[in-house]
């Protein structure tokens, strides 16, 4: 099982920037997908999720309308549109997969996932 992630990068405050996690030997279908991030220094935190049957998604307050999670079952992919962003944002993004039953609420504890991706950085200038 492996969870490629991808698109982080260096942009300026009040910019956009999308990172995408691809993945292989597991049909992301089966799974509720979710964002993390940690920055030096900090513990891993909850970005956003989606669940795996009706696309509910769930947010941290602190990205709540600037971030956008999105699942692409044909593709085997989850993304994370992230818009307006912040100093504060940058961290190191990972993407992680949680098998659950079908109605399943979305988790917030890093502790629930199953699998994770390897991680792709995210800088944010001011």
């Amino acid at each position: 099982v492996q969870l490629q992630a991808s698109g982080g990068g260096l942009v300026q405050a009040g910019g956009s920037l999308r990172v995408s996690c691809a993945a292989s030997g597991v049909l992301v279908s089966r799974y509720a997908l979710g964002w993390f991030r940690q920055a030096p220094g900090k513990e891993r935190e909850f970005v956003a999720g989606v669940n795996r049957s009706s696309g509910t998604t769930k947010y941290a307050d602190s990205v709540k309308g600037r971030f956008t999670i999105s699942r692409d079952n044909a593709k085997n992919t989850v993304s994370l549109q992230m818009n307006s962003l912040r100093p504060e944002d940058t961290a190191v993004y990972y993407c992680a997969a949680d098998w659950v039953i079908s109605s399943a609420p979305v988790a917030v504890s890093a502790s629930q996932y199953d699998y994770w991706g390897q991680g792709t950085q995210v800088t944010v200038s001011s």
